[in-house]
């Protein structure tokens, strides 16, 4: 464990603002509460979101998100859904919500440098008229998120372009072993090596919907 006796932490928001300063005034007065037409147009053309909550204790996790652009359903200027669809059954986010309905989202467009962010109240919801306009490749969702939008801006590219993380000349995706060896070597599976590879390999994208 890090020796925290060898840390400086910043205790204060006063502190912070000593070592950061002020925002700038467009930064500062960028916050909105509800969905403009260029929101509605950064949601259609997005493919992938990222979602924050965290428990009753504050303990947080992040899920992915991802299904064709547009698979965010806009039901109002203050009020958007995102579809479940068939994964590993944790649930981590949705115990999350029943339990704190705050969540953060972060809306990517490959390619774009920006973000969307958005901030708000969130429900588990099992059936509503919309889901019949959430399905993809015959899957009809059996949840959705439900957002009630308290806070909503764009981010500054920043951060994208420090990771230049759209120049294909960056990427390296053999830098690490396969997915398959990745779980092997971190946790105990009763599946072999090679039976992860055969249930990762090709036919794994044929069962995204299934």
């Amino acid at each position: 464990m890090a020796d925290l006796m060898a840390f400086t932490e910043v205790t204060s928001e006063e502190e912070l603002r000593e070592l950061l300063g002020e925002p700038m005034p467009r930064a500062a007065s960028k916050e909105r509460v509800r969905l403009h037409q260029r929101d509605r147009e950064w949601l259609a053309a997005s493919p992938f979101c990222l979602i924050a909550t965290a428990d009753a204790t504050g303990a947080c996790d992040v899920s992915p998100k991802g299904d064709p652009p547009g698979f965010t359903h806009v039901i109002d200027d203050v009020t958007i859904a995102i579809p479940d669809r068939p994964g590993n059954r944790r649930a981590d986010g949705f115990r999350n919500v029943l339990a704190n309905p705050h969540a953060g989202l972060v809306y990517i467009i490959p390619g774009r440098r920006e973000t969307l962010r958005i901030n708000g109240r969130a429900r588990v919801v099992r059936e509503a008229p919309f889901f019949d306009e959430m399905v993809v490749k015959g899957h009809r969702p059996q949840l959705a998120l439900v957002v009630e939008i308290e806070q909503i801006f764009f981010h500054c590219p920043k951060a994208l372009l420090r990771s230049a993380l759209w120049k294909p000349e960056t990427w390296d995706p053999d830098v690490l072993p396969s997915h398959a060896r990745l779980i092997k070597d971190v946790q105990h599976t009763e599946e072999t090596f090679e039976e992860l590879e055969r249930y990762y390999g090709p036919d794994y994208a044929k069962r995204l919907y299934g």
